[in-house]
């Protein structure tokens, strides 16, 4: 249900109200402002603070349900309109359900459906959109929805294990600095005080122990604070177009890291690519859908460079192998899909092999970090306890004295 700010006129007294009226879309309100009797001058859609703050954003499996959920009622046989209204009802989500009621009233008033999912950018992207229009084009719109659902799925997967293969170095990294400062401000500064008592020379791995303890105790506020500048300094910096651009082509020549991020890019390349053309959206409007989908910089500007030399009459192998972004097997492979005619089953090919590489990689990956991280936490910890306890293995020594 939408608000609507309104300026209208009484028909008896004349009188100007300025006041809001809610209603499922423009139409609904002026005809229920006209049922009390009242001229309208101006009406507004007016956009709340939660719609403000939350931008209409919807979660990526809320998506996938939907568009699994639509493209089954409308190969039923069910309007749009009606497959909508009741997706809106089963909705448990508020962002959601509002989004919902909406396209179903633009549709009503005589809205496309691509026309209506245009009014929502931060719920439906435009490759979403993109694929929707295709296929009323085609009138294959419930086929479309069901390889769209397919293609969010798999993005969602290939996310999914990325962020959990992540998860685990995360909170080990992050329990392994809680301890260190906590050892450093608790624990440490009670057996200086033990030591001190001794009055004889501590040995030199101790004595820096202490000093790195009174260090971080007297400037751990001032320590976090410039490591919280930093850290919002560093994120302020790659949000902009030149920072994007140096941390897009940084990461990609990380060891091991890199080779990882550069793969899903070009699976997600590849994958779009091969979604759009078999949904039939033109070969330029879908280098230019693809370009902001692959999540980097440097891939973004090399596929629109492509795009530019598609249009002046190269071909589409072609145009990708003037760019190192692009390996061999994926330019060889386009090549062979663009002499067969089969593009589209030889990009989605490519986004299998990258993927399936990327998950071997991932679990390699995962089996070879968590020993190292727990050797590195081993090693720190156990450094600590041991230069504490030093002085005690020669209390023998310091009592001869």
């Amino acid at each position: 249900m939408a608000s609507f700010d309104y300026v209208a006129r009484e028909k008896v007294s004349g009188k100007k109200i300025y006041s809001a009226v809610e209603a499922l879309s423009e139409p609904d309100a002026i005809a229920a402002l006209l049922k009390r009797d009242l001229l309208v001058l101006s009406i507004e859609e007016k956009v709340t603070k939660q719609a403000r703050a939350r931008g209409g954003q919807v979660a990526l499996a809320d998506l996938v349900v939907f568009t699994r959920q639509l493209a089954t009622m409308i190969d039923a046989g069910l309007a749009i309109a009606t497959c909508l209204r009741s997706l809106s009802l089963q909705a448990h989500d508020k962002i959601m359900r509002d989004t919902l009621r909406d396209l179903c009233a633009r549709v009503e008033s005589g809205d496309s459906f691509s026309e209506a999912l245009q009014r929502h950018p931060k719920a439906f992207s435009r490759l979403y959109v993109s694929m929707v229009a295709a296929g009323e084009r085609s009138g294959l719109l419930a086929e479309i929805l069901d390889r769209l659902a397919t293609y969010l799925e798999t993005s969602s997967r290939m996310r999914a294990k990325v962020k959990a293969a992540m998860l685990y170095p995360a909170v080990v990294t992050a329990v392994m600095i809680g301890i260190t400062i906590l050892l450093l401000v608790k624990v440490v500064p009670v057996f200086a005080e033990i030591f001190a008592s001794f009055k004889a020379t501590l040995p030199a791995p101790t004595l820096w122990l202490i000093k790195t303890s009174n260090l971080v105790r007297t400037n751990l506020l001032m320590c976090l604070l410039v490591g919280g500048g930093i850290a919002y300094g560093w994120v302020s910096f790659v949000k902009t177009p030149v920072g994007r651009l140096v941390w897009d082509s940084q990461r990609l020549r990380l060891p091991i890291i890199g080779h990882i991020l550069h793969k899903i890019c070009l699976a997600r390349f590849a994958r779009t690519f091969a979604s759009l053309i078999r949904s039939g959206v033109p070969i330029l409007e879908v280098l230019h859908i693809v370009s902001r989908t692959v999540e980097n910089v440097v891939i973004e500007k090399a596929v629109a460079a492509a795009a530019a030399d598609i249009e002046g009459g190269a071909g589409i192998s072609a145009a990708l192998a003037r760019h190192p972004v692009f390996p061999d097997m994926i330019v060889r492979m386009v090549s062979a899909g663009e002499e067969t005619g089969k593009i589209d089953d030889m990009l989605e090919r490519i986004a299998d092999f990258l993927e399936g590489e990327v998950e071997t990689t991932l679990s390699g990956l995962a089996a070879l970090i968590e020993p190292i991280l727990i050797v590195v936490l081993g090693v720190l910890v156990g450094g600590i306890v041991i230069c504490m306890f030093l002085p005690i293995f020669k209390l023998p020594e310091i009592a001869s004295r």
